[in-house]
């Protein structure tokens, strides 16, 4: 059985130049990269049967991932800095 792994700049093929700025330069973003790529890896070495857990915890794992994504998904986003005016909003 083949196991995705989900490694950042796979997610964020777009952001890939951000994404290596961004570890370079805020600490707490780069040791939050890093906790999500060692929580991916662990992840898929459970799935892959290399390390057991319960599927109650796998699924614990998983939620850590997803969160801790969307923790740097937003960092990633660019920052709204104003309206255009166009949408007359």
């Amino acid at each position: 059985m083949h196991i995705e792994h989900h490694p950042l700049a796979h997610d964020f093929p777009e952001q890939r130049a951000e994404l290596h700025a961004l570890r370079q330069t805020d600490p707490d973003f780069a040791r939050l990269a890093d906790e999500y790529e060692a929580l991916d890896k662990r992840i898929c070495r459970v799935e892959d049967g290399v390390e057991l857990l319960a599927d109650d915890a796998l699924t614990a794992l998983k939620r850590e991932r997803v969160e801790l994504k969307d923790q740097l998904a937003t960092r990633l986003a660019p920052p709204v800095t104003h309206c255009c005016g166009g949408c007359k909003g």
